[in-house]
């Protein structure tokens, strides 16, 4: 939005605003562009803005929000009594201070449903045409989740974060009568930074050992640098087998590791 609506919007100063505006085009989260108008400049967030907000909305807001209920719990009566007591307990602690005593838990797993397929495809579509293209084998897939990867004998994960729906999504495909294939795992992008793809590798890692797995594999690219880290350091170690028997399902494949524990 313009500034001058933003001024509106948060009932702000103008020059306030436009300092703010100054300070997180600094940070990188927001960006500015000029109107028709030379004098308009119109503000919008960055992808590290909306990623940011999706933490704050995550981590931040939920807490605020039973920090006050708690500060507001039973008070009646006169206005102005109420608005002392008030007073009275964020000088007796602040509110940042109750903020932080607050734990939540922020993610949850949850298990593919039909309602979900379309999250399955868009998540994995966002990531890899970021970075590649969408061979066939992953449209396959991602456009037949339940009879590519259900009805075998695997199962997909989503994790999800209030507020901000379902964020993420993996696939455990089942290529043999033990073995399993780590696939289509993917953050949205205004998402990242949440550890999600951690939480959610986990829980996979987990399933597969319910599931009996005793060879679970996945095939990435060198590009994938975060995520091959992500790999490494909850157990999976990069194996020249399995690269050699599964690893030309895919033109972008040339990293294949198998989970050691």
């Amino acid at each position: 939005m313009t500034v001058g609506r933003l001024v509106e919007v948060v009932g702000s100063s103008q020059p306030g605003v436009t300092r703010a505006a100054g300070q997180l085009i600094d940070m990188g989260l927001i960006h500015s562009v000029s109107g028709t108008d030379q004098r308009q400049r119109t503000l919008s967030l960055t992808a590290a803005g909306d990623a940011v907000m999706a933490r704050t909305k995550l981590l931040i807001w939920p807490r605020i929000e039973t920090a006050v209920n708690e500060i507001c719990d039973g008070l009646s009566g006169p206005l102005l009594d109420q608005i002392t007591a008030i007073e009275e307990a964020l000088a007796a602690k602040p509110l940042n201070e109750r903020v932080a005593g607050i734990a939540r838990d922020t993610l949850i797993i949850r298990d593919y449903g039909d309602d979900l397929a379309a999250d399955f495809y868009e998540i994995n579509a966002e990531w890899i045409t970021s970075m590649f293209r969408l061979e066939q084998t992953d449209r396959e897939v991602l456009e037949n989740p339940k009879e590519r990867i259900i009805e075998p004998g695997g199962t997909i994960l989503f994790v999800e974060a209030p507020h901000l729906g379902v964020i993420g999504t993996c696939a455990l495909q089942k290529t043999g009568a033990s073995s399993f294939e780590l696939t289509k795992m993917g953050v949205r992008a205004s998402a990242r930074g949440l550890k999600a793809g951690e939480f959610l590798l986990s829980a996979a890692i987990d399933r597969a050992k319910a599931m009996g797995a005793k060879t679970f594999y996945l095939l990435t690219s060198r590009r994938c640098e975060s995520a091959i880290h992500l790999y490494e350091k909850l157990g999976f170690q990069h194996d020249a087998e399995i690269m050699e028997k599964y690893g030309a399902r895919y033109e972008r494949c040339d990293v294949a590791m198998r989970y050691r524990g």
